[in-house]
C-alpha cells in the first residue's frame, strides 16, 4: 500500500511538470475515459490467441503509463494480450492526434480495455470518431466509502508521502492511550502486514499482562505493550469482574476504537452489517500502541487509577498520551490546573511527553471547557465532508430524511406500511407498553407484515439501551417484512441519531416534525370499518432509497455542537484563564473505528468489528496519530514544539476556503451557526501536512508552566504539594506563557506581551502582519525579520484597550516566511478596560 502512495505520488508530480512545460496548459484540458471495441483480457477471445502479440510490445514512445504493479513476467499469454491493446491504444491516440499534444494517463486491460488521457474537447471530438473507440466519457470525481479521516487529513497526498508511506508513517514512536483497554485479536492491531523492519524502540518498557482473556501472545511489534488499572474501583466494591475485566481486554468498545484512530494498520476492510463500507486507517499506521486500561463500562473510572496509568505510560517511555477522557466535574480549589490528572500530565510534559486530550462533550454552553491546562493539547470536535443518508419516499410524493447503514428496497417498487400496533394477535392489546418498539416478534400478526414494511416506534428505551434496532430488526425478520421504518418518539430530544447499521432495508426518521408528517400519512391513508373502526386497508405505502454510499459534499469542517467552549474557566468561580482552549479541532463525528468484539458500548454495533461514533474522544485520538508523525521527523522537539506545529498551521477556512463555521445547538444545527471564533475551534483545523514544515515554533518548558502555576495567587502551598518544590521569586501569567496564541481575559488599559520564536527550517525572512480585536489597538516590534536556522527572535506584542467591554473580541498575528512558511497565531481578548 506504501508502494502505492509513493508511487502515486510521484506520478502526479511527473505528470504535472509533463503538463507544464510541454505546454498542455489548455484551460479546456480535462481527463478523458476512452474504452475501445477489443475485449478486455478477463474476457479474452479465444481466436485471438493465435496473433502473434509478443511482436507488439510498445515502444517508450507509445506510452507514458508508468507500471505501478510491477508483476511477474512468467504468465506470457496475458502479458502478451495486454501489450497487444497497449499497442492498439496507442496507436489510435497516435494516428488521431498526430503532432498534438496529451497525456496518457492510464492504460486499461483487465476488466476494461481502454486508456485515460488527458486531452481537449475538440482532440475528444477527434477520438469519438474512431471505429476502433467504443465510448469517450469525461473523467468525474469517485471515493472510496473508508474511515476517509486520513483522506479528509491530506495524510495519502501530503504527510504520509513525507514520511515515506503508510507503512513508514509513525515510525519508531509509541503512543500510549488511556482508555477502556483493547481487542488484541483485531486486525487493526496485528502485525503481520509488516514485511519491512518494525522492531519496538529499546528505549520502551512497557510489558503485556496475561489474563485468561489477555493470552500471551496478545502483544506484538504493532501493540507493544497492556495493562489495566482499578484498584480504585475495586475497593469501592463497585468493580464488576464479569463485566469489566481485570485484564487489558476491551468490555466497552471505546478503547479499541480511539486506539484505531490514532494508529491503526492500513487498508483494513470496514464490513459492517455484512455491508463493506471501505478500508480503514489510523493516522499513524506504523507507530506501536501500548494501553493503560484505567475506565470500565459500567462505572467510568476514577482519577487514582487514570493518574497511575499516566504514572506508567510514562515509565514505560510512551512519546505520546492520548486521552478520551476528562473530568465529570471542575476541580475544585484555586484554579482547575491543580487536580491529580493534570498535574501528573505535567510530570509527563517534563519527561517529553505530548499530551492530547479530548476537549469534552459539554458544548454549545461557553466555559464548558473540560481540559484545562496550558501543558495539555486540548482537541475539540469537527464534523468532515462524509455523510451516510438514506431516505422514505412516501406515496404522496414526499421526501424524508433518514439515517440507517441499510440498503434500500428493491427498485422503485411501493411497499405498504403496517404499523406494529396495528398488526397484533388477538390475544394483545394495542396498548400493550412498548409493543410498537418491534422487540418481541410473538405480538405480532405475521400474515399482516409479510411482503411489507414495518412501522416501529423509536423510544427514549433505545437511547437508554432498553430497546435495540438490532432486536427490531430481528422481529421485521421473523414476521417477513421487507424492511422497517423507525418514527422518533416525541419524547426523545436532543439525542443525536448516529447512521446504525442493518442488515435489512430500513432507516430510523431523525426529525420529531418529520414524524410527525410521516403518521399524518400513514394515518390518514388507513381505511376503517365504519362501524367498528376496525382496519380493512393499510393504504400508505413508501419505498426506502439506501444509505450505503457515502456522501461527500458536506461544507466541512464545523465544530459540533457538542464540542466544549472556551474560554478556559481558571477556577469553579468560572473567572477567565489567559489560556486559549481548545487547542484545535479535530474529525470527531461520525468517525469509524475497530471495534473490540467484547464490545457494550453501542448496542447497534455489538458484534461487529467496527462502528461508527461520535465524541471529542474521537477527535484527541486523530492529533495523536499526527502528533506522532511529526515526532517522528522531529524526534528531538519538544511537547511544546510540537503543539506550536499542530496549532501554528492549523487552518481557519473550510474545504471550500470559506470560514469555518460552529454549530450552536443539536436541533437543526446546519440553520443555527455562524462564523467560529477561537474559543470554539482554537487555532483551527488540523492541517498535518503543513505540520510537518511549520518553518517557527513557540517552545515553552516545564520551568515555564511551573512558573506560570506559582503565578496564581495564593498556589505556592498547592504548588509544593504537587511538584515538590518551593515557587521562586518571579512568576509568570497565562499571557507570559510563550503559547502559539495570545489570549488576555481582562485588558486593563494596557498589557505587554512578549514572544520567542524558533527557526526550524533554513535561514528566511519574515514579516509580520495582523488584524486586532474589536476595541483593541495593537503595535508589534519588530514588524520584520530575519532568523537564521536554530536561531531565535523575539517579538514584542504592546495591546491598548480602546473601549470599556465585556465582550470578547478576536483578531490574529501572521509570521508570513520568504520561503513559503505561514505562521498564525489567533488573539483574544475578552474584557476590555480604558480607565
Amino acid at each position: 500500500m506504501g508502494v502505492y502512495w509513493r508511487a502515486h505520488f510521484l506520478l502526479s508530480v511527473l505528470l504535472f511538470v509533463a503538463f507544464w512545460w510541454e505546454g498542455l496548459c489548455d484551460e479546456n484540458a480535462a481527463v478523458y475515459i476512452v474504452t475501445m471495441k477489443q475485449p478486455p483480457a478477463v474476457h479474452q477471445n479465444k481466436g485471438l490467441e493465435s496473433w502473434d502479440f509478443k511482436a507488439s510490445t510498445p515502444s517508450k514512445k507509445d506510452s507514458t503509463v508508468l507500471d505501478l504493479t510491477k508483476k511477474p513476467r512468467n504468465n506470457t499469454k496475458p502479458l502478451s494480450y495486454k501489450s497487444y491493446l497497449t499497442r492498439l491504444q496507442n496507436t489510435v491516440l497516435r494516428r488521431t492526434l498526430r503532432g498534438e499534444r496529451y497525456i496518457k494517463l492510464y492504460s486499461y486491460h483487465y476488466l476494461i480495455n481502454g486508456f485515460a488521457v488527458m486531452i481537449t474537447p475538440q482532440q475528444a471530438e477527434k477520438l469519438s470518431r474512431r471505429k476502433e473507440i467504443t465510448n469517450i466519457t469525461p473523467d468525474f470525481s469517485v471515493r472510496t466509502a473508508t474511515t476517509h479521516t486520513p483522506e479528509f487529513l491530506g495524510l495519502p497526498q501530503g504527510a504520509w508521502v513525507r514520511d515515506g508511506g503508510p507503512q513508514s508513517a509513525g515510525e519508531g514512536v509509541v503512543i500510549g492511550l488511556i482508555d477502556t483497554g483493547i481487542d488484541p485479536a483485531h486486525p487493526s492491531f496485528v502485525d503481520e502486514f509488516f514485511t519491512s523492519k518494525f522492531s519496538i524502540p529499546a528505549r520502551f518498557s512497557g510489558i503485556c499482562e496475561v489474563t485468561r482473556d489477555f493470552p500471551s501472545g496478545s502483544c506484538n511489534r504493532k501493540l507493544v505493550g497492556a495493562r489495566h488499572f482499578a484498584a480504585s474501583a475495586i475497593t469501592r466494591g463497585i468493580f464488576n469482574a464479569s463485566q469489566d475485566r481485570a485484564s487489558p481486554i476491551d468490555c466497552d468498545g471505546h478503547g479499541t476504537h480511539t486506539a484505531s484512530i490514532a494508529a491503526g494498520n492500513n487498508g483494513i476492510p470496514v464490513i459492517v452489517a455484512g455491508h463493506n463500507f471501505g478500508n480503514a486507517s489510523g493516522m499513524a499506521p506504523h507507530a506501536h500502541i501500548a494501553v493503560y486500561k484505567a475506565l470500565y463500562k459500567s462505572f467510568g473510572g476514577f482519577a487514582a487509577d487514570v493518574v497511575a496509568a499516566i504514572d506508567q505510560a510514562a515509565e514505560d517511555s510512551v512519546d505520546i498520551i492520548s486521552l478520551s477522557i476528562t473530568p465529570n466535574r471542575r476541580p475544585p480549589g484555586i484554579a482547575t490546573f491543580f487536580n491529580p490528572i493534570d498535574m501528573a500530565l505535567l510530570s509527563a510534559v517534563e519527561a517529553g511527553i505530548f499530551v492530547v486530550q479530548a476537549a469534552g462533550n459539554t458544548g454549545p454552553a461557553p466555559k464548558s471547557m473540560s481540559s484545562f491546562s496550558p501543558w495539555i493539547f486540548t482537541v475539540g470536535a469537527s464534523s468532515h465532508d462524509r455523510s451516510y443518508s438514506n431516505s422514505l419516499v412516501l406515496g404522496n410524493d414526499l421526501t424524508i430524511t433518514g439515517v440507517g447503514l441499510a440498503p434500500g428496497t428493491t427498485g422503485d417498487d411501493m411497499y405498504t406500511l403496517v404499523a406494529a400496533t396495528h398488526a397484533l394477535k388477538n390475544d394483545t392489546k394495542a396498548n400493550d407498553m412498548y409493543v410498537g418498539e418491534c422487540q418481541d416478534p410473538t405480538h405480532l400478526d405475521p400474515g399482516l407484515i409479510k411482503g411489507n414494511l414495518l412501522v416501529c416506534s423509536y423510544s427514549v428505551r433505545f437511547v437508554l439501551g432498553l430497546s435495540s434496532v438490532k432486536q427490531a430488526l430481528e422481529t421485521a425478520q421473523n414476521v417477513s417484512a421487507v424492511g422497517v421504518v423507525f418514527y422518533l418518539d416525541p419524547f426523545v430530544i436532543g439525542f443525536q441519531l448516529n447512521p446504525t447499521p442493518m442488515r435489512m432495508a430500513g432507516l430510523i426518521i431523525p426529525s420529531a416534525d418529520d414524524s410527525k408528517t410521516f403518521l399524518s400519512y400513514y394515518n390518514s391513508s388507513l381505511v376503517r370499518d365504519d362501524t367498528s373502526s376496525r382496519i380493512v386497508q393499510f393504504g400508505a405505502v413508501a419505498r426506502i432509497v439506501g444509505g450505503l454510499n457515502p456522501n461527500f459534499s458536506n461544507i466541512a469542517p464545523k465544530v459540533m455542537y457538542y464540542s466544549a467552549r472556551g474560554p478556559d474557566p481558571e477556577d469553579t468561580s468560572l473567572a477567565n484563564a489567559d489560556i486559549l482552549k481548545p487547542n484545535v479541532i479535530a474529525p470527531g463525528n461520525s468517525i469509524w473505528g475497530a471495534w473490540s468484539s467484547l464490545g457494550l458500548d453501542s448496542a447497534e454495533f455489538q458484534g461487529e468489528s467496527f462502528a461508527m461514533i461520535s465524541g471529542t474522544s474521537m477527535a484527541a485520538p486523530h492529533v495523536a496519530g499526527l502528533a506522532a508523525l511529526i515526532k517522528q521527523k522531529y524526534p528531538g522537539f519538544s511537547p511544546s514544539a510540537i503543539g506550536s506545529a499542530l496549532s501554528t498551521t492549523a487552518s481557519v477556512y473550510d474545504k471550500h476556503g470559506n470560514p469555518i463555521y460552529v454549530q450552536h445547538s443539536y436541533a437543526n444545527s446546519d440553520a443555527n451557526e455562524s462564523p467560529a471564533t477561537p474559543f470554539d475551534m482554537g487555532s483551527g483545523f488540523v492541517n498535518a501536512t503543513a505540520a510537518l514544515d511549520p518553518g517557527l515554533i513557540f517552545d515553552s518548558s516545564y520551568d515555564d508552566f511551573f512558573s506560570f502555576l506559582c503565578g496564581i495567587n495564593g498556589s505556592a502551598p498547592v504548588v509544593l504539594n504537587y511538584t515538590g518544590s518551593t515557587c521562586g521569586p518571579s512568576a509568570l501569567n497565562g499571557t507570559d506563557l510563550n503559547l502559539p496564541s495570545i489570549t488576555i481575559a481582562m485588558l486593563n488599559q494596557t498589557r505587554v506581551v512578549r514572544r520567542t520564536l524558533t527557526n526550524i527550517g533554513t535561514n528566511e525572512s519574515y514579516v509580520i502582519g495582523f488584524s486586532t480585536p474589536y476595541g483593541v489597538s495593537l503595535s508589534v516590534s519588530p514588524d520584520q525579520f530575519f532568523i537564521a536556522s536554530g536561531q531565535k527572535q523575539s517579538i514584542t506584542f504592546i495591546f491598548n484597550a480602546t473601549l470599556n467591554s465585556t465582550s470578547a473580541s478576536f483578531g490574529k498575528v501572521g509570521f508570513y516566511g520568504d520561503k513559503g512558511h505561514m505562521v498564525i497565531i489567533p488573539i483574544s481578548v475578552i474584557s476590555k478596560i480604558i480607565y
